[in-house]
């Protein structure tokens, strides 16, 4: 059982090229000349409101060191300030992070 293959031929008429290139530069003439970019002033102090969220969080978060090394606190380590506050800070930075992305100029 041999199937045999058939070979299409494409006719390409010439000028449908010329259309072509013709709506594809000006195509790229136009999303060239709008430049600019692409967030907005408030989105932008959105981003950096955020960031300074991030930031607070991770220094809420730092620290804990023990202030003898024989002694063991767990109330250092496992702090309300460590476990509770300092991630909720920098989960409302990465949303506000997300909301200056999407939101609109």
């Amino acid at each position: 059982m041999s199937q045999s293959k058939e070979s299409k031929k494409v006719v390409v008429n010439p000028s449908s090229i010329s259309n072509l290139k013709a709506t594809t530069s000006s195509q790229i003439e136009s999303t060239s000349t709008t430049g600019g970019f692409l967030f907005g002033r408030k989105n932008f102090t959105i981003m950096l409101i955020g960031l300074a969220l991030i930031g607070l969080g991770m220094l809420l978060m730092s620290g804990g060191s023990m202030p003898s090394p024989d002694v063991w606190d767990e109330d250092i380590i496992y702090s309300t300030r460590r476990t509770l506050i300092a991630p909720l800070v920098i989960l409302i930075g990465l949303g506000l992070q997300i909301y200056a992305i999407f939101a609109k100029k």
